[in-house]
């Protein structure tokens, strides 16, 4: 995602997610931090954060459904009537659109959870929607049908890695805590990720959510 990052956008991204490991891995999903100008975790933070920098706004925002502390939903809609020209996408860990807001002029782009899985890439597309001037519902929402995801059997020590991902932490943060060497640490994050049949820690934490092999 490195290049349209640099390149679609002039102002700051701001992000919102729920907890921070996903606060972390969106981050990390843009490659360099440069344009990432904001990142919080609750609602009201977000609105003040957004009206202290009114005379350098903000030009994308993207949150999750569920926060810490408020909704995606709400937030988006109060965002987008006090800044008429930020963007936003909704990233919804419950794989739906609230009915009062399906048809909402202010919902450019939704991103079902769901949609994480193989190679797809839901969030790219959409930010490159809004960013075109176009509204993006991913996959699952426009058809009504989630995509079936098993719950594939994981070894004892595959629940602890996903766990210690879950709470956002580095292979060389997992190999301190489990007492093994970085490059041991890193084997078994590769096994896990193959064992789920993901490409990335995003989608490995995202399938153990849905599979009901985590929370966070």
């Amino acid at each position: 995602m490195k290049d349209w990052n640099r390149s679609r956008f002039p102002g700051g991204l701001r992000l919102l997610p729920r907890g921070r490991f996903l606060l972390r891995a969106l981050c990390r999903s843009f490659g360099g931090y440069s344009r990432i100008t904001c990142a919080v975790t609750d609602q009201q933070a977000c609105l003040q954060y957004l009206a202290a920098e009114a005379d350098d706004p903000y030009s994308l925002l993207i949150c999750t459904d569920y926060l810490e502390s408020g909704n995606g939903f709400d937030l988006v809609q109060q965002a987008r009537q006090d800044h008429p020209h930020l963007h936003a996408v909704i990233l919804s860990l419950g794989d739906a659109i609230p009915a009062e807001c399906a048809e909402a002029p202010w919902l450019e782009a939704v991103v079902a959870e769901a949609d994480f899985v193989e190679d797809q890439q839901p969030l790219q597309a959409a930010v490159m929607a809004v960013l075109g001037g176009h509204s993006y519902r991913s996959p699952s929402l426009r058809t009504g049908s989630l995509p079936y995801l098993s719950g594939p059997r994981l070894t004892q020590r595959e629940y602890e890695v996903l766990d210690l991902l879950a709470s956002g932490l580095s292979d060389r943060e997992i190999a301190n805590r489990l007492g093994v060497s970085d490059q041991t640490a890193h084997t078994y994050t590769k096994r896990l990720l193959q064992t789920l049949n993901v490409h990335n820690r995003l989608q490995a934490v995202l399938k153990g959510m849905r599979c009901g092999m985590v929370q966070i």
